[in-house]
């Protein structure tokens, strides 16, 4: 029998590092750091917010009761004009996570075994959250990526660096 308490405190909690994650990677970058692409077929980070965000909203409103791909989302215009401001990019962000965490917060026994509709496809609670889980932790990569391309020696590692994981493992093997 699945823990629907603990899942559901554990997607939270996974959801979060990676919101973190990029909270971050904004924090090293400039408004123009944001709207930088490899190649003018890419995305550039304020492309692929723009593009989460709008998952985000499609997905997570009234995520009960309506399929997660809404009439009004217009998926295409995600790619074309980026935001343009970082307190634009960083705004987008946080209204986006602020929706999916919202709707977590709406889970309970009650509801658990509710089918979820992405696309018209059905799935369980479980499956619509790993699914999602999978999209963000896929394009917040993509933002990680980025943002240590665009720094190069300036970035900060999000993670253990480079040459640090004995040092790190002693502190937390107590070595």
């Amino acid at each position: 029998m699945i823990d629907k308490e603990n899942y559901i405190k554990s997607v939270q909690f996974e959801f979060r590092r990676y919101k973190t994650l990029g909270d971050k990677t904004f924090e090293q970058l400039s408004e123009e750091e944001l709207l930088w692409k490899y190649s003018p077929t890419d995305n550039s980070i304020a492309q692929i917010v723009k593009h989460m965000v709008g998952n985000m909203m499609s997905r997570w409103t009234n995520f009960l009761t309506e399929d997660g791909e809404k009439p009004w989302r217009h998926r295409e215009s995600e790619f074309v004009e980026p935001l343009t401001k970082k307190s634009e990019v960083i705004g987008s962000w946080e209204q986006g996570w602020d929706f999916l965490f919202s709707a977590l917060g709406q889970i309970d026994s009650e509801n658990f075994e509710t089918e979820i509709k992405i696309r018209n496809e059905a799935h369980t609670i479980i499956e619509a959250c790993n699914r999602q889980l999978a999209h963000y932790a896929n394009h917040v990569g993509q933002i990680v990526l980025l943002g240590k391309m665009i720094k190069g020696r300036e970035w900060i590692s999000l993670s253990i660096p480079r040459g640090s994981s004995e040092a790190f493992n002693r502190i937390k093997f107590g070595d």
